[in-house]
């Protein structure tokens, strides 16, 4: 078998078992695998909802992966293997995503109180005025 051939046969290659933290950074959701390794080392991943403190632990096909990313928590079910990192739209085929619905910024701040135009805090030239009439 010649260097070509068995280079491209690896790449076609499924596995059936794939660590952690290779396929969380294969499915695009850490940039680095180093990244990836930290987050499974600090227990802040769930395999079908027992922590991870390894990120050489085993995950396959229909496993769900919970974890936060950001201030959102992610609920992933892996859905296929691979063998290498690809392009962001094969890292959507990776996964199914069931994640809660994320909330607009909008929704989670409370609403500003409506005021009359010109009420407030006065500007520095009407604190001027009022410093005149006050001081003669």
């Amino acid at each position: 078998m010649t260097e070509a051939t068995s280079h491209s046969a690896r790449s076609d290659f499924a596995p059936v078992s794939l660590r952690l933290d290779k396929w969380l950074w294969y499915a695009r959701f850490f940039k680095t695998r180093s990244l990836a390794t930290a987050v499974c080392r600090a227990g802040k991943v769930r395999l079908n909802k027992m922590p991870v403190h390894k990120s050489s632990q085993s995950v396959r096909v229909g496993d769900i992966l919970t974890f936060s990313l950001g201030s959102h928590i992610r609920v992933i079910r892996i859905v296929a293997l691979t063998g290498r990192r690809g392009s962001a739209p094969e890292a959507a085929l990776l996964y199914q995503d069931m994640s809660p619905p994320v909330l607009s910024r909008k929704s989670e701040l409370p609403g500003v109180a409506q005021r009359e135009p010109g009420s407030g805090r006065p500007t520095k030239r009407e604190r001027r005025e009022t410093d005149r009439l006050r001081d003669g």
